[in-house]
């Protein structure tokens, strides 16, 4: 079963085309290494913040992703972004 990890942030408005420059070299990075990335959403909202969403095949896929997050890539793009939290859940339905 499909899953979303879902990370919310807020991003200098002078730095989101640096981060979403960085977000494609990470997510780059990120499938070269870890199977089952299936798609990234980031979404910016009238208030500033964004959602960044990352859909992986299983839940297997993304928790062995979870290393990822020590990628020099990932400190790159994780250091433009401030008020950060992620979740994760199940995709149940989709149409």
């Amino acid at each position: 079963m499909a899953v979303v990890r879902i990370h919310r942030y807020t991003v200098d408005a002078a730095d989101v085309n640096e981060l979403i420059a960085r977000r494609a070299v990470l997510i780059a990075a990120v499938r070269a290494t870890y199977p089952g990335l299936a798609e990234t959403l980031l979404t910016r909202f009238g208030d500033g913040t964004f959602t960044d969403s990352w859909r992986w095949d299983s839940q297997e896929q993304m928790q062995a992703a979870v290393p990822a997050m020590a990628l020099p890539e990932a400190g790159a793009a994780m250091s433009l972004v401030r008020d950060h939290t992620a979740e994760y859940g199940e995709i149940v339905d989709e149409r």
